[in-house]
């Protein structure tokens, strides 16, 4: 594992900053590694504002898909809001199904994850024509699916897609296709999740209806939110500001009743969120409703607007969560077993036909942190292999998964996080194709865990002004992480302990070894370390800034990223 400072910005573009906006180096530092050079950029970083949004008629068939979904309007069709299983999946579906009740009768529809797979479905579209749908409207999905969209032309159902996955050179034949990733789409903001795209449509849609912003389109943002934090896209431009004013509504209490519910259950209070939570309290929740059961629940349960309902299917998911988390460790801890650095130095491609195809992505990002190699997990779906990816630093799955596309029966993702499903009798060229290719493309740097941290710091600069101003970079997340800082010299200042069950984890109260402010903390994963830190040992961390909630009092922490003895 290494720890290296991101590259330095210019002398100049700090200076700058220090002198027109912050009045401190440090803060001005953290502004300029983020590609803010002067008050205007500073100004619009700081202060996202909704009219800032781009117009939505510059994604490509964007008219198109309103002009259809208008003539439905009309006609008072039967429409199908379909989405993937997943948390981006499952918002899609409450988003679009919430902005469209009452203009035309609606079928919401989440493919079930262990007989239909992901994305559209043979069974979803012939289920539609069953049912009378003349249009679907797929969300979080489609780009891919070219025989499933011909199946349903055939039937006489029109399909409008709104993905943001990597399409192909070649598109569907759609009736119209909303992604601004395909090539021929102008849109100027590439990184929309998928709901992201669903609210583009709606926002388009309320400039053709005449409607008001404030009441149709903004109660949305919270599903927003909650879908760029759980998808891991990028937070920047467009989704940041997304993100920011759907943080805003769940912090103020103004989300859905049913997101409301999932914080109760969760003990989490709106008023102390933060968007980390979205990613790792709300995300998982949503999500254990399509791997444990169906995300029909996390969708009724994002819709729900009567009281008891909504704590019924609140406690409902809670318990799928708690389940899956009981069969993750079980599969994880059998996944470790399976690794075979010996003969796959470059990879880890682990199967088991008895694995729970809903959570092979988690032990996927689990065995990535045990082994820092690109990690596929596999399991029996039917009569063929289903599994999912998870990479390292700045290693393209989708282009590795294409390399390997004549051993797969279809795969589909972005660089981070891929699917892909094979038949069993693939699976040993397919092994052997991804490693070879994972050999031939990872660099020497990347077999390594590597920490980038913003800038070396003291904790007598971790005031309360400074925090107030950091707090103001949220939401965080790829592209815009939360800033890391290298301490140094950091020793015991009484109570640092080793706690939870198994003592695993390290509980600090720590100042550096010359003297100067104490301040608490976690180092979750460090138990280990609690002799060495009673006996007077200075350790250097990397840490991210946390506020700790108590009785009413906000308090300044650190949470370790990385821990090591001192230099």
């Amino acid at each position: 594992m290494r720890w290296s400072p991101k590259p330095a910005p210019e002398a100049g573009i700090t200076s700058i900053l220090t002198a027109e906006v912050t009045k401190d180096p440090l803060l001005s530092h953290l502004l300029a590694v983020r590609g803010i050079e002067d008050f205007s950029s500073a100004k619009a970083f700081f202060r996202p504002d909704l009219k800032h949004l781009h117009d939505p008629y510059r994604m490509k068939d964007m008219e198109a898909a309103v002009e259809r979904i208008e003539q439905a309007r009309i006609k008072q069709e039967h429409v199908m809001i379909y989405g993937d299983y997943d948390v981006d999946g499952t918002t899609s579906v409450a988003l679009m199904s919430d902005f469209l009740d009452g203009k035309f009768p609606i079928e919401a529809y989440i493919p079930d994850r262990y007989k239909e797979g992901y994305g559209l479905s043979f069974d979803g579209i012939n289920l539609a024509a069953e049912l009378g749908i003349t249009l679907i409207i797929a969300l979080d999905c489609g780009i891919k699916a070219f025989d499933q969209i011909a199946h349903a032309r055939q039937l006489g159902i029109d399909i409008i897609v709104c993905d943001h996955h990597r399409p192909e050179q070649e598109l569907p034949l759609a009736k119209a296709i909303l992604n601004p990733k395909r090539p021929d789409c102008l849109y100027p903001y590439k990184e929309l999740s998928g709901c992201g795209v669903g609210f583009k449509l709606c926002q388009a849609l309320c400039e053709r209806w005449g409607l008001p912003h404030e009441h149709y389109l903004y109660p949305l943002l919270d599903l927003c939110a909650i879908s760029i934090a759980a998808d891991i896209v990028h937070v920047t431009g467009e989704n940041r500001i997304l993100a920011h004013f759907g943080m805003e509504r769940l912090r103020n209490g103004e989300s859905r009743p049913g997101i409301a519910a999932l914080l109760q259950v969760a003990a989490k209070n709106p008023h102390e969120l933060n968007f980390r939570d979205l990613g790792f309290t709300i995300g998982p929740r949503i999500n254990a409703a399509g791997r444990m059961e169906s995300g029909l629940r996390a969708v009724e349960l994002l819709r729900s607007k009567e009281g008891e309902a909504q704590q019924d299917l609140a406690h409902r998911i809670q318990q799928f969560n708690t389940e899956r988390r009981e069969v993750q460790e079980v599969i994880f801890k059998e996944a470790k077993d399976q690794l075979d650095p010996d003969n796959y130095p470059f990879s880890n491609v682990l199967y088991s036909p008895e694995w729970h195809k809903g959570v092979v992505g988690i032990v996927a990002s689990k065995i990535v942190e045990t082994r820092y190699r690109p990690t596929i997990v596999l399991t029996k779906s039917g009569d063929k292999l289903a599994g999912s990816a998870r990479s390292v630093t700045d290693f393209d799955l989708y282009e590795a998964l294409s390399a390997c596309e004549e051993h797969l029966i279809q795969f589909g993702g972005h660089k981070y996080a891929a699917g892909m499903t094979l038949h069993e009798s693939q699976l040993p060229h397919f092994k052997a194709a991804f490693e070879a290719y994972c050999q031939k493309n990872l660099s020497t740097d990347q077999l390594e865990q590597n920490y980038f941290y913003d800038a070396q710091a003291h904790l007598s600069q971790f005031t309360d002004r400074f925090h107030k101003i950091l707090k103001q970079l949220d939401p965080h997340g790829p592209e815009n992480p939360a800033p890391i800082f290298l301490l140094k010299n950091l020793v015991d200042a009484g109570q640092t302990r080793a706690v939870g069950g198994d003592k695993t984890h390290l509980k600090l109260n720590v100042k550096h070894q010359e003297g100067g402010p104490a301040i608490s903390g976690i180092a979750f994963g460090y138990g280990h370390l609690e002799k060495a830190f009673k006996e007077g040992q200075p350790f250097d961390a990397l840490i991210t800034l946390t506020e700790n909630h108590f009785r009413g009092q906000m308090s300044i922490e650190i949470m370790v990223e990385s821990l090591r003895p001192a230099e």
